[in-house]
């Protein structure tokens, strides 16, 4: 597979450019480009470009409402709900994590509930952002049901990705992101879309039975991490991210993939800490943890690729499949 090379700002540009050219206004647009450039350039490839021409499609047949208006309403003295709209994730994960980081700030804890929201990519890009304003960040969401209750064969559980975020002292934060699947089934999409088989173990097609194919996949149900444990976990995530909003269930939110159908409707939960102790109390303790992690043969902290990666995108740039940069520049030269 070739690449083109793109510096991140080049990225940036480009996704911004597509998605203002096909009726995205700006600064959703913005929000967008920053949120798909980061998890290029963090290695997460499957919420990166390949995720802007269905984008596209859904802000063009109405299933995104790409100018939706964020509204945020205080739920309690911590707790923030935040109505999307059925628009995009990103600009209203941007004005409520702003507006937690107030209540946070002022209180030492917030909680944040998105509604009528939509794929938010990449997490780690999130409760990243968290962390480095002093803040222990914690994220789920819910995602169009692709895991199936432990025993059985119909998905009733998304994905549902998890994170969590702590600052360091003098170093980047310690992130942590996860899918309750094995891989994100983004990465099928993407081996879906570059012709690819998916390795064995990911997943199982409609009868239950593993499957390489990405489409049986795509079907079928991703195999959860852990088996019964990751089935379980992933329920914790739904009534967080669905319940607590009020958002559509994953058994019943519509695909992020598809232009037809109604908006997937999906939540998202976010909580924010003050470290109870104190800045400095936990940041040697989390140094000390680190250090004892690290102290050991064959062990790294987790991110450390993501990190390593970042560095290297900020660095040389990013290395985009051509069919993806081709796909984008032919968005950014048609007009909606």
């Amino acid at each position: 597979m070739t690449t083109t090379q793109l510096s991140l700002a080049e990225a940036q540009t480009l996704l911004t450019d597509a998605l203002t050219a096909n009726g995205v206004p700006s600064g959703a647009a913005l929000h967008v480009a920053e949120a798909l450039a980061a998890a290029e350039a963090e290695g997460q490839v499957g919420h990166g470009f390949s995720r802007l021409e269905d984008y596209i499609a859904q802000a063009r047949s109405g299933k995104i409402r790409a100018d939706a208006e964020v509204r945020v309403e205080a739920a309690s003295t911590t707790g923030l709900l935040v109505d999307a709209g059925h628009g995009f994730a990103y600009p209203a994960l941007a004005t409520g994590i702003d507006a937690a980081m107030n209540v946070a700030e002022a209180h030492g804890t917030a909680t944040l509930a998105v509604t009528r929201s939509h794929h938010c990519g990449a997490l780690s890009v999130q409760v990243d952002r968290i962390a480095r304003r002093g803040f222990i960040g914690l994220m789920m969401v819910n995602t169009p049901a692709a895991i199936a209750p432990w025993g059985a064969r119909t998905p009733v559980f998304g994905t549902n990705p998890i994170a969590f975020a702590a600052p360091r002292r003098g170093q980047e934060p310690l992130v942590i992101d996860l899918s309750l699947s094995v891989v994100a089934r983004g990465k099928v999409m993407a081996a879906k879309k570059a012709g690819r088989p998916i390795p064995e173990g990911w997943a199982l097609d409609a009868n239950g039975e593993p499957t390489t194919d990405p489409d049986a996949a795509l079907a079928g149900s991703m195999v959860a991490i852990g088996d019964a444990k990751g089935a379980a976990l992933a329920l914790i995530v739904e009534i967080f991210a669905a319940a607590m909003s009020g958002a559509a269930l994953s058994s019943e939110a519509s695909s992020f993939f598809a232009a037809d159908g109604p908006p997937p409707g999906v939540g998202q939960f976010v909580a924010l800490f003050k470290p109870t102790a104190g800045a400095d109390v936990f940041a040697e303790r989390l140094e000390t943890l680190s250090a004892m992690i690290l102290g050991m043969e064959g062990t790294r902290l987790p991110g450390d690729r993501r990190r390593k990666a970042i560095a290297a995108a900020r660095e040389h740039g990013l290395a985009v499949p051509d069919h993806l940069v081709a796909t984008a520049r032919r968005l950014a030269s048609v007009r909606a």
